[in-house]
């Protein structure tokens, strides 16, 4: 073998290499922009039901407690916000107008006994209940995977891969500012 073709086949070596650590740094990235997707579409469909179950939740409430319209009306605003985000930090914000226009809803219901006592009632709030749950741990699993993200386009070598290919931020789900006072419910 020559001088002439060890050199090339150096210079062909380390071409693969760095085309290898592109691809690779590449892909690494898309995987994990993929899975912070993934994580938001979970938030999504968890959000969505618990939209769902608002409305029989209002209605199996007016049917005890009528003039509480005000709260009803809250709920459903609360209810629309939510269901019309369209960022994270929107949909973290709706959230949390939703939860506490339900607090408000089921601090109502807790005057009225036999709406307590009613299966319909029982059966809504341990799907809510439920639903909580789940979106509780959605959101954990959509920042564990947006802090993921967002660390790999930070570090070497992801942010020469971020930079180059436009990856972007991922926004964590955060709760809003406030979140953690109790609501003040009126009745």
């Amino acid at each position: 073998m020559n001088k002439g073709t060890g050199a090339l086949l150096a210079v062909v070596g380390i071409i693969v290499v760095l085309i290898i650590f592109f691809v690779g740094g590449y892909n690494s990235l898309v995987s994990k922009q993929t899975a912070v997707e993934e994580q938001a579409a979970n938030i999504d469909t968890q959000l969505q039901r618990r939209a769902d179950l608002i409305p029989n939740l209002v209605k199996t409430v007016k049917s005890f407690a009528e003039h509480e319209t005000a709260v009803f009306d809250e709920v459903n605003k609360a209810r629309e916000k939510l269901m019309s985000a369209g960022t994270m930090a929107e949909k973290s914000e709706a959230n949390e107008e939703v939860t506490g226009a339900l607090n408000k809803l089921i601090a109502i219901a807790e005057s009225y006994p036999e709406l307590k006592s009613d299966t319909v009632y029982v059966d809504l709030m341990d799907e809510l209940a439920g639903t909580e749950n789940r979106i509780s741990y959605a959101r954990q699993n959509y920042n564990a995977a947006a802090a993921s993200y967002n660390k790999a386009i930070r570090m070497f070598p992801g942010a020469l891969f971020a930079g180059m290919f436009g990856f972007e931020k991922a926004e964590l789900f955060e709760a809003a500012e406030g979140a953690e006072k109790v609501p003040d419910v009126d009745l």
